[in-house]
Order: structure tokens, then C-alpha cells, then sequence
């Protein structure tokens, strides 16, 4: 079995990512991009199904363990009877290479590591051919399969039922470094990599990306380690931003609700952008609108809501019957099947992305402007379809209010961008379709008897995205219709204090069993409490919610208030760039230095 979700941190290079587990085992690593087939997947089944394993040969050793600085080189702390020794674990970043570095130090006495090797490409369908190669004092050792191939070096390494193994054993002052390199299978083996510049450009580049976020209030540690998990799924070529470094880890543990989240959905991606944004990331904003002009470029009509890392189209959801799952959590899923669905809210994130990078001073390129021209296109011959929602039901389609109130927010988007910057559009005819939709709302949108706003025209029900209302500007916060269904979704989408995102018992996703409480939906509710006034609460939710980051950190999908541990894919973009809102939301309402509340 996997350790728990929050027991994993992650190694990224700007073009992939790896969980290593506290006990010191990379257990999910895709080479060379974060959708490509796995080569160590351990998280979604058993250590045959792959695995990188370094730990002191003890049993009973302990660790303890920290990113050095505002990076991801992991520092894990082994303590034995004998001994003391470090792990630093990374991934380099900037030398457009494939690596895995681990270098052991002895700190006192001695300490024996046993590594192990398990390499499984292709979702752990593909077992390698293992060669030998090197000498005793620089020993090599080669895993091909198809298009992929590995070199292990700096330490020796013996097959033992498919596996291969050894120790390595240092004293005080001692260094060993092993090292991990993907190639494609048909060039050479690469030349060994430079280990400590690879450290040194490692964290001096992490050091000076972090060195530009600009935040000033209460919980500075969390939002840099959120901006930086952040840039960390973002792939560094092509700007594309994925929603987590996972597939398949379960919203329901032993339930169906599991997911491949590598991919660039153009909402998470959207919403990460304006965050970026408001701490002074605008290089940044300007890839993001390359990428998407890129992946959208083209018809209207056939834009998707979610694409690969360089914008590619083909994300067809299929089963891998061959992993068992986390936990035994089936099936394991690789593409998405929401690749297909109709989400009216997204051109309205878009939008409001391109919004406020217009508004850091970040200039409409040649096509930029048109593109939006044309996405306003497509919105309105489709305003009156109803959709899948951001939740992306697989239920039947409906009017969710979210997505309506997206759609509003596109057409004032598009209408600014004509009356405050001067961009050529008929500002008017938006304007028109923007009234239009507001009235839409305010009628069907908005249950006037039980005074709250709903999930869906002619529903009951609530839904946490109604949270995003006052954020969008469609309401003020403290919009008496606001704070009714404030109420209600606390009274309804509540458990042990923390949101779920719906009610699943009310069968509107058409999916068996239930879910956790979705940690981006409480930040949401902490900016809707920091604007509303409602500060204490905001204060203590957000100090609840931080305290459910790993112990480097990291946010997954959801948490289990029961059982008290991670769930969902991991770690989660959505619930790192919630915290930073919420956290900028708290800093502006702060009361002003000196006065009393």
C-alpha cells in the first residue's frame, strides 16, 4: 500500500514532478512531462508497480524533513542508533535534462542505506531490459524499454527479484550521490550530470523566483510556498499550468471518483494566472496568453475546456485495468472525458484572466484582442445552452447559476475592455446581452422564498461556486441575497466546519458515493467572510485551513474531516491558488495599524 497522501512532497523541474513519501521512496514520477506514462507509479498500487526507494537499512530510523529555503531541494533528516545522515533530494532545474538526484551525507556515526530500484515504464506495463555497464568505482546501470531509458549511477546495484538493490554506508563528513537520468531510448547514454551546480543553479534560481512575490500580511510563508508549488506545475516550454502532478488519487477512498488532473484546464490555469498576476508575476501572464492562443487558435466553436501541456486536443479518457489503484481505489484513469463537455463559465474565467492582465500593463499582442472578440463570439451563440458545470457533472446538462453569472462576467469583461481601453468591439451589443443575463439570473437564478441563490434554475439546491459571485462582481459580498445563501451553504454543504463543493446526494453529477470536503471552496468561504465582515471567522477558518497542509506544505484535492488525512489528486493547484486569494483577501481586510476591533 501507498503512504497517505499528505505523507508525499514534491520534486519538480519545471517539466515534471515526483512524490517522495516520508519514508523516503519516490513512489509517482512521469518522464519526461507530468502526462507522460508513468515510470515509478507505487502511488496507485504496489511497490512492483515502481519505485525508487532510499532509506536507512534501521527500521526503526526516523526522519524529519523541510525544503531547503523557498525552493523544492527536500532535505530529509534520518536519525538510527548509529548515526545521523541527510537526504537531499531534487530535481535540477534549467538544464533541459531528465534528472533525479540524491545525495546522502553523513552527519554522525554511520548510517547504512539500502536503495532499491524498481523501474516500470509505461504505467507500469512495460518491464525493462536491465544491463549492466561501468566499472566497480563508477558503476552503471540501464533500463530500456520502447522509446524510454534510465542511467542510475553513483552507487552499486544488484538484481534481486525484479528488482535491483544495494547499500551505501556513510560516515560523518561523507557524500554519496546517486543520480537517476531519462533518455530516449534510441541516443546515447547522457554524460553524468554536474552535481553541485546542478544544486547550486537549482536553489538560486527558486531563491530569486520567490525573491519577486510581492505580499504583505498574514500568511507570507504560505502564499510564497503556494506561488511556488504554482510554478512548480507550470511546464517551463510552454507555459501550460497543470491542475496537479497526479492521476487517479481517489476524492472517495475505494470509490470511482478518481481523475487524471495532468492536464491545462483552461479555468485552473485562468485562475492561477490572475494570482500570479497580483504578486507581480506579469512574464508569466504573457506566456500563459501565448499558451492559449496557441491551444485555441482555430474556430471558436471547437475550443475545449481543458488541453495537454502544449495545447494538445486528444485527451481520451481510458481505463489502465493493470494498476489497482491508491488503496485499492479503481480504476485508474489516464486522459478525461470532460475534454468533451460544454462549460459555459469558462470563456468568463478566460476572460477575467486577460482582464486583469490588461490591467498589470501587460499590451494586447496582434491576436490577443481578436481572440477575445472571438471567444465573446461563441459566448453568445451558445448563451442559451445549457452546460456540465464547473464541477463538470456527468449528469444531464443543466442552467447552472455559476456558469450563468461566467457568462455576465464575460460580456462586462468584453464591454471594459472597449469603454477603459480603447479595444475595438460592439461594447454596446455586449452591454445589451450582459443586462440581459443579469436579469436572467435574478430570476431564475435566485429563489426569492428561501432567499438564497441556487445550483441550477430550478433546484433547491446550493452550490460552493456560488461563493465566486461577489469576486466576480456580480454582487457585493454583503448583498443581503449573498449572505442568504452564505447561510444556506453553510447550513447544507457543511461537515466538521470545512465545504464540500455539492450535495452528491442529490444525483445531479450521475456518479455513485460521495466526497470530501473540497479545500478551495473553504478559502472561498474565507474571502466571502473577509468581505462581508465577518473577520474573526475568516481569521480562524484560514488558520484551521493551513493547518492542513503537509508538513512541507502541500494541499491536495480534499480532506477527510473523519479520518482526518488528504484525499484527491495531489499536490492541487486550485486549493494553492484559493489559499493565496484568501490569504490577499484577509491582508485587505486587515484594520488599519492602530486601530482596535
Amino acid at each position: 500500500m501507498a503512504s497517505p497522501i499528505e505523507d508525499y512532497a514534491v520534486l519538480s523541474d519545471c517539466h515534471t514532478a515526483a512524490l517522495v513519501s516520508r519514508d523516503g521512496s519516490i513512489d509517482w514520477l512521469c518522464l519526461p512531462r507530468y502526462d507522460s506514462p508513468s515510470t515509478f507509479a507505487a502511488l496507485l498500487g504496489t511497490e512492483d508497480h515502481g519505485r525508487w526507494m532510499l532509506r536507512p537499512r534501521d527500521p526503526h530510523a526516523t526522519s524529519t524533513r523541510a525544503y531547503d529555503g523557498d525552493g523544492f531541494v527536500l532535505r530529509t533528516r534520518w536519525q538510527t542508533p548509529t548515526g545521523v545522515a541527510e537526504v537531499l533530494d531534487v530535481m535540477p532545474y534549467g538544464d533541459r535534462r531528465a534528472d533525479v538526484i540524491r545525495r546522502i551525507r553523513g552527519v554522525s556515526g554511520t548510517v547504512e542505506f539500502h536503495q532499491e530500484v524498481r523501474v516500470r515504464f509505461d504505467y507500469a506495463r512495460a518491464m525493462p531490459w536491465m544491463r549492466q555497464a561501468g566499472t566497480d568505482d563508477d558503476p552503471l546501470l540501464i533500463a530500456i524499454a520502447g522509446p524510454d531509458a534510465l542511467v542510475f549511477r553513483g552507487a552499486a546495484l544488484r538484481a534481486v527479484d525484479h528488482a535491483h538493490a544495494g547499500t551505501v554506508t556513510v560516515g560523518a563528513g561523507d557524500t554519496v550521490d546517486l543520480t537517476m537520468t531519462w533518455y530516449p531510448s534510441h541516443r546515447e547514454i547522457p554524460d553524468p550530470v554536474d552535481v553541485d551546480a546542478a544544486f547550486a543553479t537549482t536553489n538560486d534560481w527558486w531563491a530569486a523566483w520567490a525573491g519577486r512575490i510581492r505580499h504583505v500580511g498574514p500568511h507570507r510563508d504560505e502564499v510564497v510556498r503556494s506561488l511556488l508549488v504554482l510554478r512548480a506545475l507550470t511546464h517551463e516550454d510552454t507555459g501550460g499550468i497543470v491542475a496537479a502532478a497526479t492521476t487517479s488519487l481517489p476524492e472517495d477512498f475505494g470509490g470511482v471518483r478518481n481523475w487524471d488532473y495532468r492536464y491545462v484546464w483552461l479555468r485552473d490555469a485562468s485562475l492561477t494566472l490572475e494570482a500570479l498576476l497580483e504578486h507581480g508575476f506579469t512574464g508569466e501572464a504573457a506566456m500563459w496568453r501565448r499558451w492559449l492562443l496557441r491551444a485555441i487558435a482555430g474556430d471558436p466553436a471547437d475550443v475545449q475546456i481543458m488541453y495537454g501541456l502544449a495545447g494538445e486536443r486528444d485527451l481520451e479518457e481510458r481505463v489502465l485495468p493493470n494498476l489497482p489503484g491508491y488503496d485499492g481505489a479503481a480504476p485508474v484513469r489516464i486522459g478525461n472525458g470532460a475534454v468533451t463537455q460544454y462549460q459555459a463559465d469558462v470563456m468568463g474565467e478566460v476572460m477575467l484572466a486577460l482582464e486583469a492582465a490588461r490591467n498589470a500593463g501587460v499590451d494586447e499582442g496582434a491576436y490577443s484582442w481578436p481572440l477575445q472578440r472571438a471567444l465573446l463570439g461563441y459566448v453568445e451563440e451558445n448563451m442559451d445552452r445549457p452546460d456540465n458545470g464547473i464541477w463538470e457533472m456527468r449528469g444531464d446538462p443543466r442552467m447552472f447559476t455559476y456558469s450563468r453569472v461566467m457568462i455576465w462576467a464575460a460580456f462586462d469583461r468584453g464591454a471594459r475592455a472597449v469603454r477603459e481601453h480603447g479595444l475595438d468591439g460592439p461594447a454596446d451589443r455586449w452591454e445589451e446581452l450582459r443586462e440581459r443575463m443579469r436579469a436572467e439570473i435574478d430570476e431564475h437564478g435566485y429563489d426569492a422564498e428561501r432567499g438564497h441563490f441556487v445550483q441550477a434554475y430550478g433546484s433547491p439546491e446550493v452550490d460552493a461556486a456560488l461563493l465566486m459571485l461577489p469576486q466576480v462582481g456580480y454582487c457585493a459580498a454583503d448583498d443581503a441575497r449573498m449572505l442568504g445563501t452564505v447561510a444556506e451553504i453553510e447550513k447544507r454543504l457543511m461537515r466538521d466546519g470545512l465545504l464540500r463543493r455539492y450535495r452528491t446526494q442529490s444525483d445531479v453529477d450521475g456518479l455513485p458515493g460521495d466526497e470530501h470536503p473540497f479545500l478551495a471552496c473553504s478559502f472561498w468561504l474565507v474571502e466571502q467572510y473577509a468581505a462581508s465582515g465577518r473577520l474573526a471567522d475568516a481569521e480562524a477558518l484560514m488558520d484551521r485551513l493551513c493547518g492542513l497542509a503537509n508538513d512541507v506544505g502541500l494541499l491536495s484535492e480534499e480532506y477527510d474531516v473523519t479520518l482526518q488525512r488528504h484525499a484527491g489528486n495531489t499536490p492541487q493547484a486550485l486549493s494553492h491558488l484559493a489559499l493565496v486569494r484568501a490569504a490577499d483577501a484577509l491582508a485587505g481586510a486587515q484594520p488599519p495599524r492602530g486601530h482596535r476591533r
